[in-house]
């Protein structure tokens, strides 16, 4: 089983582009940082590119910057390419199935959110419980 979940903050804006098939694509990288500190008292972080297909990778390109945290879950794919060099290289990169928001709407100021702190606020007053009615219980078991 290949499966791998993330929580990051996204290190630059999502890149969009197309396949020749016009199917859309994402490309971003977030940054995850260890649950542990090095010997100098300083955490680790961990980089990892991300790449996001379809309806997905829509949601991302509009809706995420750098800076917000996302929750990521996909695989792992692994490629082998050849530097400006030809030296042999590996990049590991996700392939992400689901990509959750984690960044709070008002965070992204100016952005296609809705900014719930500034609409206007109706607060009706608390609604009444209604009382409890007696029951009138005969003490007869019905099975």
């Amino acid at each position: 089983m290949n499966k791998v979940f993330l929580i990051g903050n996204l290190t630059r804006d999502p890149e969009m582009s197309e396949t020749n098939s016009g199917i859309s694509m994402c490309r971003f990288a977030i940054a995850v940082n260890r649950s542990y500190s090095g010997s100098d008292g300083e955490r680790q972080t961990d980089f990892f590119n991300v790449t996001a297909w379809r309806g997905l990778a829509e949601n991302v390109g509009k809706y995420c910057k750098k800076g917000n945290k996302v929750a990521v879950s996909g695989s792992i794919q692994i490629r082998n390419y050849e530097d400006n060099q030809g030296n042999r290289r590996t990049a590991v990169d996700i392939v992400a199935q689901d990509i959750e928001f984690l960044t709070a709407r008002n965070q992204n100021a100016g952005d296609d959110f809705y900014d719930a702190s500034s609409a206007p606020r109706n607060n009706p007053a608390p609604k009444k419980k209604p009382a409890l009615e007696s029951f009138d219980d005969d003490g007869d078991i019905p099975f």
